[in-house]
């Protein structure tokens, strides 16, 4: 471990109008080390972040960098200063090659400086992407490439720096399994080049694996720091949230009531084959499986995103016809998507017409909203979710991602459903507003609703659910009881490598247990 720090921030605060968002917050970082930044959404960790890549200025505090005194008043400072940053949402340009990517704004120039050197960009690229150990062609447009192979052109672009500070804000969001044990490879050959990584994330998994120091903040206050090998997850909930959270997921027994939902070899004619199953009323059926999978495929062919090629549907007994999300509500089937920014919320629009949004026929008198209807509407399922905000007619982009999730939720229960799917619905929200939704779902559980959980987090369907569809290239593997469902057997089965083969007869009776 080493014992000075690269970087040092004491005493760094920043207010906005209204708001403070730091206050007294401080932080070191390490060369050689991964230190995880925590905290629960509005904690204040980006508004740290863009104050140590130069985009805000504190109002008071100082930073140091190997002990001297550090100024930034831009990016382009940071920049030069050996510190960069790599978000969630990968700041590149798609139109561009990857070379152009990794050297856009310090482009290597020929002898009088005016021209760029093309060949020597080129080959730089070849050489940092070499480092990385990725064989991608730098004249690729990065249009072209996956998440994953952006998230290593943004490294690259750090490394053609040489920084010495990089900071990765939740990076493996959206990565495979696979991709973040790639990602996990080149943190690891970061700092053992020395360099101080900042890695910000809520997934408690990767806190373990990766990080050697931790630092917990709180409402925009510095809560405490040291070596992850000193705390546990415990001790880490207790000090983001403030508060003892004896149960992450918390689930309760609920008598189980007759079956609702009942889907029969359903196929799709490149997504997925012979999907079957079926929920019970306070049942949650949690679906887990690998990236590529399939699971969002089969809840989007349940809302009638997408049709299914054969395989039939049935609600309460009847045989339902989907061919839109329309047919789908009005059955009694809603969808909370995994993508809420994109497909679950209208970001600019206030909370209020987001959650009468589906209700616009029940709430308007010839052609007319009624606004008093919609803001009763709005006013009943935000208090019943707890959404915290300061108006009704706040924009949602406003929220937290812990709130901007309550109210898509809450536009869905708005419509008194049968039948709600949550596609991922914790990820990217921190562990406050996670126990929030569990709890919540658990109540919609109790209250006689039938839930399907999507989620890539193990130990949370294993936490919730009372059953689990184990989905692998398409199929369901196997679908596991609360007392069978270990993360070992559930692993196995997601990489298709079941000991042994599970007739069609009898996965057909597991589905409809």
């Amino acid at each position: 471990m080493a014992t000075t720090p690269i970087l040092k921030l004491s005493g760094i605060s920043k207010s906005f109008p209204g708001v403070k968002a730091l206050d007294g917050a401080q932080l070191e970082l390490y060369p050689g080390e991964v230190t995880a930044l925590v905290g629960e959404n509005g904690a204040g960790k980006s508004t740290l972040v863009k104050i140590i890549t130069g985009i805000y200025q504190p109002d008071a505090g100082e930073m140091q960098l190997d002990g001297k005194p550090l100024v930034l008043h831009s990016p382009e400072e940071a920049f030069a200063a050996g510190i960069t940053a790599i978000y969630q949402e990968t700041v590149l340009f798609d139109d561009l090659s990857v070379a152009e990517n990794i050297f856009l704004g310090h482009e290597p120039r020929r002898a009088r400086g005016t021209l760029i050197d093309w060949p020597a960009m080129y080959a730089r690229t070849r050489e940092l992407l070499a480092e990385l150990e990725i064989n991608l062609d730098p004249q690729t447009i990065l249009k072209n490439l996956s998440i994953a192979q952006r998230h290593i052109v943004g490294i690259a672009r750090a490394l053609s720096i040489d920084a010495r500070i990089v900071i990765m804000d939740e990076p493996t969001a959206a990565l495979s399994r696979h991709e973040i044990e790639d990602l996990y490879g080149i943190v690891r050959g970061l700092t053992a080049a020395g360099k101080a990584i900042l890695f910000i994330t809520h997934k408690f998994d990767e806190i373990f694996a990766i990080c050697q120091r931790y630092a917990v903040f709180r409402d925009g206050r510095f809560i405490g720091d040291g070596l992850i090998e000193d705390v546990d997850q415990d001790k880490l909930v207790s000090m983001m949230v403030g508060r003892n959270v004896a149960q992450i997921y918390p689930k309760r027994p609920v008598k189980l009531g007759e079956i609702v939902l009942e889907v029969d070899r359903l196929s799709h004619p490149t997504e997925f084959e012979d999907i079957s199953f079926s929920l019970r009323k306070g049942e949650i059926l949690g679906f887990y499986g690998l990236v590529g999978a399939g699971r969002s495929e089969v809840m989007q062919a349940l809302f009638g995103i997408t049709h299914p090629s054969r395989g039939s549907i049935r609600l309460e007994g009847r045989e339902l016809s989907i061919t839109s999300p329309r047919d789908a509500v009005r059955a009694g089937i809603v969808y909370v998507p995994e993508d809420r920014g994109k497909q679950g919320a209208i970001l600019p629009l206030p909370i209020v017409e987001n959650i009468s949004l589906p209700q616009l026929d029940r709430i308007s008198r010839r052609g007319f909203v009624d606004m008093a209807a919609e803001f009763v509407l709005a006013r009943q399922y935000g208090e019943r979710l707890q959404v915290k905000a300061a108006s009704w007619s706040d924009p949602v982009d406003t929220l937290s991602g812990g709130n901007q999730q309550k109210v898509v939720i809450g536009k869905w229960l708005a419509t008194q459903p049968k039948v709600i799917i949550l596609d991922e619905p914790t990820k990217g929200i921190d562990i406050g507003a996670k126990a929030a939704v569990h709890d919540f779902t658990v109540e919609l559980a109790e209250q006689g609703l039938a839930v399907i959980m999507v989620s890539s987090e193990l130990p949370e369907v294993i936490g919730m659910a009372d059953r689990i569809a184990v989905m692998h290239e398409g199929h369901i593997r196997h679908i596991f009881s609360r007392e069978e469902a270990t993360p070992e057997a559930i692993v196995t089965a997601a990489t298709g490598a079941t000991p042994a083969p599970i007739s069609q007869a009898a996965l057909h009776r597991a589905a409809f247990a």
